[in-house]
């Protein structure tokens, strides 16, 4: 059966009269204007005006239907607890550190600096790095903006939104990567070099990736190589996928720890947990540890650190 029909508010005889009356246009502006004004109730309520004292972090929050709608695209929520990580505390990537610093340190200055990419192995402190530079600098106005990837489209409207400020903001995006011509890859590509317009000169773009060139890679795109007079000429999907890498000024590139600096590592957390003495039993359990999880990263040696403190610290 077929459901029946909805219940009209309005007789026959009230659409008669409005019909017969001069001013039914008027009348059906009036139900118009009335029924958008439900429709917006049911919209959630524009974003605060960004409270730039708030944290020295902020996180982008795309604005959804709203700015699809012709509406704000966006706006950026200030981080209530910020990770407190130092430089000093990662270890076996002291180059790494060197390398970033000192673009940060030009670019907080005022002077020429890069965008940088930080690639490489997993759990190596690619985005602890950034976030250890955050804290370090940000009396000297450094400031953070995560944006995830899908949200990279907005970046014409985050510019526009920091480029008055007196801060020097780094644009995080972390494990970044793509497979194909998204949009997030898209705006990336542009805002990084390729666009009439640039971003305002209080703005980095800082990115990690576990993927060298930030898209996965296939051997059947080896075979459009081609050789011609015994040179090379990579085909026009390499070049492409290169071509995203390449825009960033600064490549950091991150390797697998060995056992020695794994356990360095862990003897850092531990220390940074109270735990002063390195036994030998603490040693073995570590290694089993990472053992288990397949990984000697430096992510792995913090949550060893983590779990053996809290398993062994005395109950207040």
């Amino acid at each position: 059966m077929r459901p029946p029909l909805p219940r009209l508010s309005w007789s026959l005889r009230s659409w008669r009269e409005m019909w017969a009356s001069s001013d039914w246009l008027a009348v059906c502006a009036l139900r118009r204007d009335a029924i958008l004004a439900r429709l917006d109730q049911l919209l959630p309520p524009p974003p605060a005006a960004t409270d730039w004292k708030a944290s020295i972090a902020l996180r982008w929050r795309a604005g959804g239907r709203r700015a699809a709608a012709g509406g704000q695209a966006g706006w950026l929520q200030p981080v209530r607890h910020v990770h407190r990580i130092r430089l000093s505390d990662l270890r076996g990537i002291d180059p790494q550190i060197a390398r970033v610093e000192q673009n940060t340190r030009q670019f907080i200055d005022g002077k020429p600096a890069n965008n940088v990419l930080l690639t490489g192995a997993r759990g190596t402190g690619k985005s602890s790095i950034v976030k250890g530079l955050l804290n370090k600098y940000s009396r000297q106005g450094l400031r953070l903006i995560e944006v995830e990837k899908n949200d990279l489209v907005d970046l014409p409207y985050i510019v526009d939104l920091v480029a008055p400020r007196p801060e020097r903001f780094l644009l995080f995006c972390d494990d970044l990567s793509f497979h194909g011509a998204e949009d997030g890859y898209i705006a990336l590509k542009v805002a990084l070099d390729g666009s009439i317009s640039t971003t305002s000169e209080n703005l980095l773009i800082y990115a990690t990736s576990n993927r060298r060139h930030l898209m996965p890679e296939y051997m059947a795109e080896n075979l459009e190589t081609r050789y011609v007079d015994d040179e090379i000429h990579p085909g026009e999907t390499v070049e492409e996928k290169i071509s995203l890498s390449e825009r960033f000024g600064v490549w950091v590139t991150f390797y697998p720890f060995d056992q020695d600096e794994y356990l360095d590592i862990v003897r850092q957390w531990l220390k940074s947990f109270g735990v002063s003495v390195f036994e030998e039993k603490i040693e073995e359990e570590a290694l089993q540890w990472a053992m288990q999880r397949g990984s000697r990263s430096g992510r792995v040696g913090y949550q060893f650190a983590r779990d053996w403190a809290g398993r062994h610290s005395k109950k207040k």
